[in-house]
């Protein structure tokens, strides 16, 4: 017999018993929670019919002898029917069970104690994400991220396989970091992962805007809607947001986006390069910067009637913003202008503009960027350090937003003396295809080489350099493999640079 309940004793319970809670129905062990979640489809994709895409997962759930089910309430016809005749589990009827079992993942797990603070944007959000860890390890707290990157905390590290994690394992991460005595937990928070709740039932204490420009429109139908999603991390729950109490806000007041959010919460503080006027002194962080080169730069802060300077190893407009947005949260949680000292020894994020040494002595960088203005912010940091002449590898993902590869290609011959064209993560498209994409944007370049072996492409641009030249890998960063008809290939552009560069 079926028994329905609500969620709140639902979540009594699992947090009393300790109840494993599973949302894949060939998963289900006897007495398990099983909560029944709609497809993750892009916005705006028609979805299969709920009833019919879900009528066969939640029967073989029942079949496991589960403790309890979470589902819609346009499924009780069928708990109510000869499959379920046989069931002994409670119900719990729920209009939105991705938000429902944050609330039982939170139960479960619990991170209590842990101060979790989200950064999200665009670009920026790793290294960011590494520039808090690094600040709050100084002053001698315990910290963990979780990010593109990797996962870790004390003890512990681990390569990530998504930004932000689903919720059920996102909510288990976050426990067992507490558990090795985590005081803080820097988190990417991408806008698939809002859009899709795997943050649900996390209490962010802290909340960061990087930026936002052109990126997955093959998910968001347009940038208002990738920008309202991005929003609900700032926002209220009875705004559409997130449970944020009493959060502090920190915003880009340079982006456009950013200053359009930055009108919804006057208690944010904003920060940037060229911040004017109307807003109050002790909620901006005002920086500007003093020199820039191949060494890295000198920045200069004001906020609050306080000054400081900061000398760092990173170099680019892009980077000065990033140690603005980390310092910026560090005030809003408390920290003095002296705590930001431990920022001029951070030489970077892997794969974020990281310089690759080399016997041959050439000046070889490898950056993530896979959006126009990504590139735009490395190319221009390149340009700004003074080499001679600057050479570009790059490519663009497959199975991705198709309308961003000319606009790729364009960031590229506006600041580039010779574009490399190659492939990324071709995934399951024809990599010729891809850049035949990109190419209408190259039109303007000096010099552009089309070459879809990547590892070809690397050795053409190495041989192009002289010493005062500087070449560009753009698009894969820390990435360990090339992704082409669903198999990963070991591949990654620092290795393969090493040994191109004898």
């Amino acid at each position: 017999m079926i028994r329905q309940i609500p969620l709140e004793e639902l979540r009594a319970r699992v947090a009393g018993q300790k109840i494993p809670i599973s949302v894949h129905s060939g998963k289900v062990n006897p007495g398990d929670v099983f909560v029944l979640l709609p497809p993750a489809l892009p916005t705006g994709q028609n979805a299969p019919d709920r009833e019919e895409h879900g009528a066969g997962f939640l029967t073989e759930a029942l079949r496991a002898n589960p403790s309890a089910l979470v589902c819609p309430p346009s499924f009780l016809p069928l708990l109510e029917g000869p499959a379920a005749s046989a069931a002994a589990c409670d119900l719990v009827l729920s209009e939105d069970t991705r938000k429902d079992l944050g609330i039982l993942a939170r139960a479960l797990h619990g991170a209590g104690g842990l101060k979790i603070a989200g950064v999200t944007g665009t670009n920026g959000k790793t290294t960011t994400t590494y520039m808090l860890e690094k600040i709050f390890q100084a002053k001698g707290c315990k910290t963990g991220v979780i990010g593109t990157i990797s996962r870790r905390w004390p003890g512990y590290e681990e390569e990530a396989s998504l930004t932000t994690p689903g919720c059920l394992e996102l909510h288990s991460l976050l426990a067992r970091m507490r558990e090795a005595g985590a005081d803080y937990a820097f988190m990417e928070v991408s806008s698939h992962a809002i859009d899709q709740q795997r943050v649900a039932g996390i209490d962010f204490f802290a909340a960061l805007l990087t930026n936002i420009t052109q990126d997955h429109l093959d998910y968001h139908p347009d940038m208002e809607h990738y920008f309202q999603t991005k929003a609900a991390l700032f926002q209220a729950p009875e705004q559409g947001g997130l449970p944020l109490a009493d959060k502090a806000c920190v915003i880009n007041a340079d982006d456009p986006y950013g200053q359009r959010l930055l009108k919804t919460l006057p208690d944010a503080l904003g920060f940037g390069l060229g911040v004017r006027g109307g807003r109050p002194e002790d909620r901006t962080l005002r920086g500007r910067v003093l020199s820039m080169g191949r060494d890295g730069l000198r920045l200069s802060m004001r906020f609050a009637g306080q000054s400081w300077e900061l000398a760092s190893p990173l170099t680019g407009t892009f980077s000065a913003m990033n140690l603005l947005g980390a310092q910026a949260l560090g005030l809003a949680l408390g920290l003095k202008p002296e705590d930001f000292a431990a920022l001029s020894g951070f030489a970077g994020a892997p794969g974020r503009l990281e310089r690759v040494p080399n016997r041959a002595g050439l000046n070889i960088f490898v950056d993530y960027a896979h959006t126009p203005d990504a590139l735009s912010k490395a190319l221009g940091a390149l340009r700004a350090a003074g080499f001679a002449r600057v050479v570009t590898v790059f490519g663009c993902g497959g199975n991705r937003d198709r309308s961003k590869r000319p606009l790729m290609g364009a960031a590229v011959a506006e600041l580039s003396d010779v574009a490399v064209l190659t492939s990324d993560n071709p995934r399951d498209e024809d990599p010729l295809a891809i850049m035949n994409d990109v190419l209408p944007g190259l039109a303007k370049c000096p010099r552009v080489i089309s070459e879809p072996d990547r590892r070809a492409a690397l050795a053409l641009a190495v041989k192009l350099l002289n010493r005062e030249d500087a070449l560009l890998a753009a698009g894969k960063g820390h990435e360990s493999y090339q992704l082409i008809r669903g198999v990963k290939h070991p591949f990654q552009d620092q290795t393969v640079l090493r040994e191109l560069a004898q």
